[in-house]
């Protein structure tokens, strides 16, 4: 995994975080489909993900699935920072692999910055970097081709085509999934011409 794909690993401190959700958090399986947090429901845990991946979904008023974020083994999955106000989730969050997370509940971190400085820190931090994360992201959706999203997206992760199905990596672009197959073509006839 690259650790530069969601990029906010890398402005956080992930050690505090893993630390407390595998010494103090819950070993919880998910099968592939199930769901880490339902639409509506306010997430009940931050978790540490041991193995396996996950997408962030959001749904257009007719209904539509679209693909908005994406977790991979060693990363962080919560509906963050939402939970720490108790507000519902405006998206699901699906395995879409086995995984095995570890889960510290959310209840207990907000609980915990009440009164602990050094946490309400980290906290504040890691949605700094969160924000950096998501409007880096936001500002690529306008600013770059489809063709230039695709080549960060498998120079970032060259086996996502392995992990995640066609029609959610076409979601996570914003295009569809004809145009994702055109672009892998394109990628393979120049390595060919090359």
């Amino acid at each position: 995994m690259s650790e530069d794909f969601n990029t906010y690993i890398n402005h956080i401190n992930p050690d505090f975080w893993r630390d407390l959700c595998v010494s103090e958090g819950q070993l919880r399986h998910y099968k592939r489909g199930e769901e880490f947090l339902r639409i509506g429901e306010v997430s009940k845990y931050i978790g540490y993900i041991k193995s396996g991946t996950l997408k962030y979904v959001a749904f257009s008023a007719a209904g539509k699935e679209h693909v908005v974020g994406l977790e991979f083994e060693g990363e962080f999955v919560v509906d963050f920072p939402q939970c720490l106000y108790d507000s519902p989730s405006i998206v699901s969050i699906i395995a879409v692999s086995p995984c095995d997370i570890y889960c510290f509940p959310t209840k207990e971190v907000a609980r915990r910055m009440q009164t602990d400085l050094k946490l309400k820190d980290v906290v504040m931090h890691s949605t700094e970097a969160l924000f950096s994360t998501v409007y880096t992201r936001y500002l690529s959706m306008y600013c770059k081709t489809p063709q230039e999203r695709f080549d960060e997206l498998v120079e970032k992760h060259p086996d996502m085509f392995a992990i995640f199905p066609l029609k959610d990596i076409a979601s996570y672009l914003n295009i569809t999934p004809t145009h994702l197959s055109r672009l892998r073509r394109n990628v393979k006839k120049a390595a060919w011409n090359s």
